[in-house]
């Protein structure tokens, strides 16, 4: 039987080697026919079981495809305006603790026009401009503060769109400032005056869900206002943050951590401990409370503080 003959291309080998470096080993049919690769080319590589084609995708390889190179291939097959967003885009910029299985486009009105497909979320929108896009990403990703607000108000949980903002401060990936703006200008989204409460706090040094839920329980119950995350240095000239303080009316400081269960190990519980034994050396009482328990009885947790915040007054109004 007479052997095919070789197909010949014309191309940049260069170029195709940079292209398939920045873009995790994934091409577009036309990016490839741009650089000689006909579609006889591609046909060939595929039938030879070295490629692997994903509708308007070629993956350079047949084997099990990297997260990254799902991204691509989303991008890719979505249109010329697709752009990673929501909690998509935020894993690519750096946010850890949060996931989605599915991969979110966003998408300007007008411009995609393909069927949905399995595990691929495309989120289509009227305000959705170039300037939308990170400057400084090979694959299209959103800016930080459109990605924070999206997934937020894409999400149908309250607490995780608060958890959402509260950790991208808190892990140092954008300000409340930016998340404010982009807030205001995404308009009547959902979640929307719960985030901008949510803000309010974080400005007001709120780093975690559980402080959230503590000053909304001294707002509610009329504590004195806490102080949030208040800096000092331990016997070792360690910096160190308390989640609250209350000043009595007498002055004197009391202290509270609020404990989620990471606190409960054994070598967390000595670490917190001797934080606790410096404190009450320096005269400064400490309360520690589980964060399941501000949630779950917010009612004895704010009546307990009040006979620590306020024993005179508490002592009056039981005589």
């Amino acid at each position: 039987m007479p052997r095919r003959p070789r197909l010949r291309r014309a191309g940049d080998d260069r170029e195709f080697g940079r292209l398939a470096f920045e873009q995790d080993g994934v091409f577009t049919r036309d990016q490839l026919a741009a650089l000689g690769w006909s579609h006889d080319h591609v046909a060939a590589a595929v039938a030879a079981e070295r490629w692997a084609t994903f509708d308007n995708a070629v993956v350079l390889h047949r084997g099990p495809l990297s997260s990254r190179q799902c991204r691509w291939i989303a991008v890719l097959n979505a249109g010329p305006t697709a752009t990673l967003a929501g909690l998509t885009a935020l894993e690519e910029l750096g946010l850890v603790g949060f996931s989605s299985d599915a991969i979110h486009l966003l998408v300007a009105a007008g411009s995609w026009h393909g069927p949905q497909v399995p595990g691929v979320r495309v989120h289509v929108s009227r305000r959705f401009t170039p300037d939308d896009r990170h400057p400084a990403r090979r694959l299209p990703v959103v800016r930080y503060p459109r990605a924070a607000i999206d997934a937020a108000a894409w999400s149908a949980r309250p607490r995780r769109a608060a958890a959402l903002l509260i950790a991208s401060v808190q892990q140092r990936l954008v300000t409340p400032t930016r998340l404010r703006e982009e807030l205001v200008l995404a308009g009547l989204v959902r979640h929307r005056s719960l985030l901008l409460r949510v803000l309010d706090d974080v400005e007001g040094g709120v780093s975690a869900l559980s402080e959230l839920d503590f000053v909304r329980l001294a707002r509610r119950f009329k504590l004195p206002k806490p102080e949030l995350q208040q800096k000092r240095t331990d016997s070792t000239g360690r910096t160190r943050y308390l989640d609250v303080r209350f000043r009595r009316s007498d002055g004197r400081a009391v202290n509270v951590e609020i404990d989620g269960s990471a606190h409960f190990g054994v070598v967390e519980a000595w670490a917190d401990m001797s934080r606790d034994f410096a404190l009450m050396t320096a005269g400064e009482p400490l309360v520690r409370i589980p964060s399941a328990i501000v949630r779950s009885n917010p009612a004895d947790v704010a009546a307990r503080l009040r006979e620590v915040l306020e024993p005179r007054l508490v002592g009056r109004m039981s005589a």
